[in-house]
């Protein structure tokens, strides 16, 4: 389901997964991690894949399409997974 855990993931999540950097223009995934409510986006954005336009406070500015629709999302780092882009 989309909001819980598994038995052995539940908890806190490590402090280098809080911490985490991304670059401007880096691909990035929303996995989100329902145990950590600040920064957290809106749950119809789980799975999708996006780049990362930039910074706002402590979280990312994520854009990803939706459809027709150019989308930009403010998202915590505990809540983004790195993508790595096939070499064209």
């Amino acid at each position: 389901m989309k909001m819980t855990k598994r038995i052995k993931e539940r908890g806190s999540p490590s402090i280098s997964k809080v911490m985490e950097t991304f670059e401007t223009g880096e691909k990035a995934a929303v996995s989100i991690n329902s145990s950590v409510h600040s920064g957290m986006p809106f749950h119809n954005f789980q799975g999708y894949t996006g780049t990362i336009a930039g910074r706002q406070g402590r979280c990312y500015l994520l854009d990803i399409n939706v459809g027709n629709v150019h989308k930009r999302i403010v998202v915590a780092p505990v809540h983004l997974k790195k993508i790595r882009a096939k070499a064209a």
